[in-house]
């Protein structure tokens, strides 16, 4: 009996269904994706072949995700979320953690008070913690303007180099500070213009001062500043509102173990048309942020404050409120706080 179309049918259908599960099978660990990464280069190009000789098949951007296919020595091939597939230097690659670490940290930082607005000088990798040899991804424009949060310290040698040898034990506080200058580096939390948080190399920083105050440095670094209040003032009958400012302050050198240790206020003389020091302070072992807000004093009426945070001899931290009554600055005692002595400027 001749077998009819159906029963042949019935018959090829298992060995079909075999082919295209075996098909799908190749399919699938041709394209498995092996993890997420991000790319931390500012552009990159996609090859379609490892080999001297290649066709560039597309790119890709800074902070852009794309999934690893696979690997090859020194190359990853990898697809865009466009679903372009090409090869590209694994160097040019972060993972998933490095790219969480970098969320959380904004995450966490978010809503930190800005310190000072900066600009940098060189094009700048956010790292995700202080370090050169630390992991980052986004890298900003030279340039590029960003807002300083934070500071901290960390050694200058490299990971691939052997760790320095044991230094004698300075006899003065100078030659103290000379010492941390030449073993640890400062490096700044700061936050970009799409909101980015991530550590950068202070040196690389500039901090934005405006320049009525900058003149005033006396060979000191600003560390930050804030407007406290503005004032206003007629110049040859021109009505203008000018700003009086907090100042934060210390010596111009890296791995000091506090932030800042000075500041001062500029208050503004209308009569002669000119900044003037207010009130001046040195000898803090001051710690960022600073906080500057506006507080009500009764007669007084509503005051510019600002707040410092200041580590004692034994490392405990304590804040300390200021009222400005222009043009006088005085202290805000806690009830019950005593007050302490006027600090005084450290010598070496």
């Amino acid at each position: 009996m001749t077998p009819t179309f159906s029963s042949r049918a019935r018959c090829l259908l298992p060995v079909a269904v075999a082919a295209i599960l075996l098909l799908a099978a190749c399919n699938h660990g041709r394209h498995r994706v092996l993890e997420v990464a991000y790319v931390s280069a500012p552009q990159a190009g996609l090859r379609d072949q490892v080999a001297a000789m290649y066709n560039r098949v597309g790119n890709v951007k800074n902070g852009e995700r794309v999934e690893v296919l696979e690997r090859e020595k020194r190359f990853a091939r990898v697809r865009t979320d466009s679903g372009i597939e090409g090869w590209i230097e694994q160097r040019y690659l972060v993972d998933q953690k490095t790219f969480d670490a970098l969320q959380k940290l904004t995450q966490d930082n978010q809503n930190d008070p800005v310190q000072a607005p900066g600009a940098l000088r060189n094009e700048t990798n956010l790292h995700v913690s202080p370090g050169r040899e630390t992991e980052h991804l986004y890298q900003l424009a030279s340039g590029a303007k960003v807002a300083i949060l934070k500071r901290a310290t960390a050694d200058k040698q490299s990971a691939t180099l052997p760790p320095p040898k044991p230094a004698a034990k300075p006899a003065t506080k100078s030659a103290a500070k000379a010492q941390a200058a030449s073993l640890l580096e400062d490096w700044l939390l700061v936050r970009d213009d799409q909101g980015r948080v991530g550590w950068v190399l202070a040196r690389m920083v500039d901090v934005d001062l405006p320049l009525d105050i900058a003149q005033y440095a006396e060979g000191q670094r600003f560390v930050a500043f804030f407007v406290l209040d503005q004032m206003p003032d007629n110049d040859k009958g021109v009505q203008k509102q000018v700003p009086e400012y907090l100042c934060i302050l210390t010596d111009p050198h890296d791995g000091l173990p506090y932030d800042f240790d000075q500041v001062r206020v500029f208050t503004w003389n209308a009569r002669k048309h000119r900044y003037e020091t207010a009130y001046r302070e040195h000898g803090l072992d001051g710690i960022l942020p600073v906080t500057v807000t506006k507080e009500n004093f009764d007669r007084e009426g509503t005051l510019p404050v600002f707040i410092l945070r200041v580590k004692d001899d034994a490392g405990n931290v304590s804040e300390r409120k200021y009222k400005l009554n222009t043009p006088m600055v005085r202290r805000v005692l806690a009830p019950g706080e005593v007050p302490s002595k006027p600090a005084r400027k450290r010598r070496g």
